[in-house]
């Protein structure tokens, strides 16, 4: 979740306003490496069932007109519409990661990552016991992950730091403990990322979540074997320095993301997002990479499956 630097204001217009059409469905199937459904559902509602092109709107209905009884299931059915057949629910503290495993045993489509975000450890007032919530969270069966942790030092200042670093340890040695991807928030701490890694030993699989360095990084992030997961921000215009990381990336090493309803891809940034909006990033993640989209497709598949296992 990389929290988008708006006004209260703002955010509340943003949320507030109508998801965009669906977009073209994608020739294969791919997955949402990374979203957040309850943020998703409770401050933007859910996307429509429309055809591509169709105007959006806030909410969902069922058969009997009124709001979907299950709004999960209409987020993973509208998401299945355009080809993006699977996602992983992010926990960013103890609430959303019991949230999200409870999510991830009720439908089919949904894996779950457990964490503390990073900037949610320095405010905690007993890291130890959401820690130990965690580390019980993480043993369930369709939790297949542990993050979002890491480091943020845009939000976090200096007085925060060394909690963030604990916390950031912690989730590293659990992730080991039960074999399960890290999954990484990284914002303006690149070096210390790597740094904390290498201290510990990194897991056998890295995500890097909203991959955000330039080429260098990510080359260092490559060489590493980390996978790099992009979101909608490969599309903006001003993102030249994250294309060109992702254009050096192999396509066994790229994800695709949401972290919705954050970062929705050009052209309908500003907007709710949600799984359904994948194709977006995707078609532009094949025009940077020089890669067929259907190969482009078939990689992301299957390094989601080697990366979170079966659904």
């Amino acid at each position: 979740m990389s929290e988008p630097t708006e006004t209260r204001k703002q955010r509340a217009a943003r949320r507030a306003g109508e998801f965009p059409p669906a977009p073209e469905p994608l020739p294969r199937p791919v997955l949402d490496s990374h979203t957040h459904l309850d943020i998703t559902v409770s401050e933007a509602g859910v996307p429509p069932q429309a055809a591509p092109g169709e105007p959006g709107a806030r909410v969902a209905a069922d058969a009997s007109g009124g709001p979907a009884a299950d709004p999960v299931a209409a987020v993973v059915a509208v998401a299945a519409s355009v080809g993006v057949d699977r996602l992983v629910q992010v926990g960013v503290d103890v609430a959303s990661s019991r949230w999200g495993a409870d999510a991830a045993d009720a439908h089919p489509a949904v894996l779950a990552t457990v964490a503390l975000h990073p900037n949610e450890a320095p405010r905690l007032a007993d890291l130890d016991e959401a820690l130990r919530e965690i580390e019980a969270l993480a043993a369930r069966d369709r939790v297949r992950g542990i993050g979002e942790t890491g480091m943020d030092f845009f939000r976090t200042g200096e007085e925060g730091r060394v909690v963030q670093e604990e916390s950031f340890r912690a989730h590293i040695a659990i992730a080991k403990r039960y074999g399960k991807a890290l999954v990484i928030h990284d914002r303006d701490a690149h070096a210390d990322v790597l740094r904390i890694l290498d201290d510990e030993g990194a897991p056998d699989t890295v995500v890097l979540h909203c991959f955000s360095g330039d080429a260098d990084f990510a080359a260092e992030c490559v060489r590493r074997g980390y996978l790099l997961s992009f979101a909608g921000t490969v599309t903006f215009g001003s993102a030249g320095a994250l294309r060109e990381a992702a254009a050096l990336t192999p396509l066994d090493q790229i994800l695709v993301e949401t972290d919705a309803p954050y970062l929705t891809p050009m052209p309908h940034r500003g907007r709710p997002n949600a799984s359904y909006l994948i194709p977006l990033t995707v078609r532009a993640l094949a025009e940077t990479t020089g890669a067929d989209l259907d190969d482009l497709c078939a990689a992301i598949s299957a390094t989601g499956d080697r990366v979170f296992g079966p659904w």
